[in-house]
């Protein structure tokens, strides 16, 4: 059953993103990013959470592509939500994961958290995924690199193309321990142009896992409006 105040609260954040469309486009928000390409290792005898994409472990490593961005857009001095999506493929269906910079104890989990540095931060899904299990999140938590990523610039974008940027991807149930599931390893990619890339986690949602109506309610109507900006444009 639909909840009356995820509806409302998923309409109120349509407008604000309608309002900043005004002056900020095509994205609302995360409007400057940086394009990551590299891989997904899954980690063998990892505990299970009753969706399919984390269970059924590939034997290889699977090419991911990821896009890094600060939400707000503020300098690189400021602490800002850092934003981390994800993207792969899954016998020919495409497969997002978004998330953003959050804690990882309770109730820090369901709270966005700033930071400057993207390997300071700790990554959460914020929402959960439904399973066959119950509700499901996903985090991301970066592993001790050699040395801190730069905060932003120049100086970061030689960072990662210098070593991968590493990190390890858990499941958790909402007040549950975190579980380690498999590893990314990303780089730099020569490639900057994301005017196509969209990340939609609801419409490219887990293999084995489905979206709970209230969260559908809640982040899906802001989603829509964002990313069928620049159809629209185009077109006007």
């Amino acid at each position: 059953m639909l909840n009356p105040a995820a509806g409302f609260v998923g309409e109120v954040l349509r407008g604000l993103f309608r309002a900043i469309l005004f002056v900020r486009r095509p994205r609302p928000i995360h409007s400057r990013g940086r394009v990551l390409r590299g891989d997904i290792s899954w980690i063998a005898g990892a505990a299970p959470s009753g969706i399919r994409w984390i269970d059924e472990r590939p034997v290889h490593p699977v090419p991911v592509v990821a896009r890094l961005s600060r939400s707000v857009g503020l300098p690189a001095a400021l602490p800002d939500i850092i934003g981390l999506a994800l993207r792969t493929d899954a016998a020919g269906r495409t497969v997002d994961i978004e998330l953003a910079s959050t804690g990882l104890g309770i109730p820090s989990r369901y709270l966005l958290l700033p930071h400057r540095s993207p390997s300071h931060a700790r990554y959460g899904s914020l929402l959960p995924y439904w399973s066959p299990r119950g509700p499901i999140l996903v985090c991301a938590r970066p592993l001790t690199p050699s040395e801190p990523l730069p905060a932003g610039g120049r100086a970061l974008d030689e960072a990662l193309v210098r070593e991968p940027w590493r990190l390890r991807l858990y499941h958790a149930t909402p007040t549950g321990k975190w579980h380690p599931f498999a590893q990314v390893s990303v780089r730099l990619d020569e490639n900057q142009d994301d005017t196509g890339l969209r990340f939609d986690s609801v419409r490219h949602a887990l293999p084995g896992a489905d979206t709970y109506p209230w969260v559908r309610a809640l982040r899906q109507p802001s989603y829509h409006l964002a990313q069928d900006a620049p159809v629209r444009q185009r077109r006007g």
